[in-house]
C-alpha cells in the first residue's frame, strides 16, 4: 500500500500558497485494509476514509466510467491494482494532477509526480484539461470559472474552452443539479476577482443556461452621465470586483451580482433609462433564488438591495419622514446588521462604476445616523403613553420620526445628496 498527497494541496505549495485542505489518494489497498488500520469509512458512491487521528480524507485510487448525464452519471471502479496515474488520470485539470508520495514516516516526499505537465502550466497559468473524460462532468465547467476568480491571472487553454463550449451546445450543463450550481458559485463569488468567473462562463456559453437573469444585462446600455461605463453588464463585474475588494460578506456579494436584474428587461423603446427597473429585479430575484435553492440570508439581503437601492441612494434629498419609512422597510430597527451589508452592497453599486470607485458614499452616515436616532426611541414607553390602542404603531413612528429629524437637524449628516 502507498499514501500519496495529490490536487489543490500540491498546487497551492507549489505556488507558495498556505494550504487549507489536504487530500491522499492510496493505492494498493482495500476497503477491509483502510478499515483495519483504524480509518472510518465515508465515502457513499466510493470508497473514502477518515484518518483516526487527523480526519484528512484518504481516497482509494479509481478509475470511473461515464454511464448518463450529469454530475451523479458514473460508475466508479476502485480496486488494488488501480495505479496512481490512472487515478490523476480522471482529474479536471493538469494543475489538480500531481501528486506527492507520503513517507512511511508520515512526511511528504519533495518529488512531484507529474504525469500530465501541470507543472509547466502552473508556470504558464494556464487551465488545461487533463483528457477527453472532463467533457463528461458539467460541474468542471463550473470549476474553472471558479479557479479563473481564484487564480485571476490564469487563462484558459484552447482546447479546453473548445470542450467546455462543446459541453454546453450538447446539453450536458442542463444536467446541473442545482445545489452544485449554487455551491461552485457561492465560492467564486467569494473569491479574489469574481468577475473572471463570469467572464469565464460567458465565453464557453455557459452563463446563458445557467443565469440567464445575469446573462441578459451586457450589451443594456445606462446613462453615461450616471454609468460611464454604459454597459450594464460590465457594471454589474465592477460592483462584484469592489465588493470583493472590501471583503464583503456572500449575501453582500450576492446582492451586488442580482441588484440590477431588472435592467435586462427595460422596454427598449426607453433605453438608456430604467424606469422602474427595481421592481422587476425583485420579480426576476425570486425565481432565480428559488431555481437555484440559495439561502435564506442571501436571497432576503438581494431582494431588499434590489427593491430599495434607488431610494438608499437618494436618500439625502429625503426627511425625516421618508427616512424612517426607508429604515422599516429595510426592517433595519430589527435587524441593524443586515441593515449595515445593505448599505455595502448599495456603496459597491454606488462605486463599481467607471472612474468612480473612491466617490464619497454620504448616504451610508446619514441612515445609519438616521438609524442611530429611531432606536433611541423608547417604544415602549410610547406604547404606555398612547391612550388609543390602535394607534401605538402610528405614535412610535411619529417618535421616530421626531428624533431622527432632532437628529439630523442638530449637526447630523448634512441632507446633501
Amino acid at each position: 500500500m502507498k499514501i500519496y498527497e495529490v490536487g489543490g494541496a500540491v498546487r497551492d505549495e507549489l505556488l507558495g500558497l498556505t494550504v487549507k485542505d489536504r487530500d491522499f489518494v492510496v493505492v494498493g489497498a482495500t476497503p477491509e485494509e483502510m478499515v483495519a488500520r483504524g480509518f472510518r469509512p465515508v465515502g457513499r458512491d466510493f470508497p473514502v476514509f477518515l484518518h483516526p487521528l487527523t480526519h484528512a480524507e484518504y481516497a482509494l485510487a479509481r478509475t470511473e466510467r461515464k454511464t448518463a448525464r450529469g454530475y451523479h452519471g458514473f460508475d466508479f471502479h476502485y480496486a488494488p491494482d488501480v495505479t496512481l496515474e490512472e487515478d490523476l488520470a480522471r482529474r479536471d485539470f493538469t494543475i489538480n494532477a500531481m501528486a506527492r508520495e507520503v513517507l512511511p514516516d508520515g512526511t511528504i516526499d519533495a518529488l512531484v509526480i507529474d504525469p500530465y505537465g501541470g507543472r509547466d502550466d502552473l508556470h504558464m497559468g494556464v487551465f488545461r484539461h487533463v483528457g477527453a473524460a472532463f467533457a463528461e462532468d458539467p460541474v468542471r465547467i463550473l470549476r474553472c470559472a471558479r479557479f479563473a476568480a481564484r487564480f485571476h491571472t490564469f487563462s484558459v487553454a484552447p482546447s479546453t474552452l473548445g470542450l467546455m463550449r462543446e459541453m454546453v451546445d450538447n446539453g450536458e450543463v442542463d444536467a446541473l443539479v442545482p445545489e452544485r450550481v449554487w455551491q461552485e458559485l457561492a465560492r467564486g463569488l467569494m473569491e479574489h476577482r469574481p468577475s473572471r468567473m463570469f467572464a469565464v462562463l460567458r465565453e464557453c456559453g455557459a452563463l446563458a443556461p445557467v443565469l440567464p437573469e445575469v446573462n441578459r444585462l451586457w450589451g443594456v446600455p445606462q446613462r453615461a452621465d450616471y454609468h460611464p461605463e454604459i454597459d450594464t453588464g460590465l457594471h454589474i463585474m465592477m460592483v462584484l470586483d469592489y465588493a470583493a475588494s472590501q471583503g464583503f460578506s456572500l449575501p453582500v456579494r450576492f446582492a451586488a451580482l442580482t441588484h440590477d436584474l431588472g435592467k435586462g428587461t427595460t422596454p427598449a423603446d426607453i433605453l438608456p433609462r430604467h424606469l422602474g427597473h427595481e421592481g422587476r429585479s425583485v420579480d426576476l430575484l425570486g425565481p432565480l433564488c428559488g431555481r437555484l435553492r440559495v439561502p435564506n440570508d442571501c436571497r432576503e439581503l438581494a431582494l431588499v438591495v434590489a427593491r430599495e437601492h434607488g431610494n438608499i441612494h437618494r436618500c439625502g434629498e429625503f426627511g425625516a419622514a421618508p427616512l424612517v419609512r426607508l429604515l422599516e422597510r429595510c426592517d433595519a430597527l430589527r435587524k441593524p446588521a443586515r441593515f449595515r451589508e445593505i448599505l455595502q452592497a448599495c456603496e459597491a453599486d454606488a462605486r463599481g462604476r467607471l472612474g468612480l470607485v473612491d466617490t464619497p458614499y454620504p448616504q451610508a452616515e446619514r441612515l445609519l445616523a438616521a438609524l442611530a436616532a429611531a432606536q433611541g426611541v423608547d417604544a415602549g414607553a410610547v406604547a404606555q403613553a398612547c391612550s388609543q390602542p390602535g394607534a401605538i404603531r402610528e405614535a412610535v413612528q411619529a417618535a421616530r420620526i421626531e428624533a431622527v429629524d432632532a437628529a439630523l437637524g442638530a449637526g447630523g449628516p448634512s441632507a446633501a445628496p
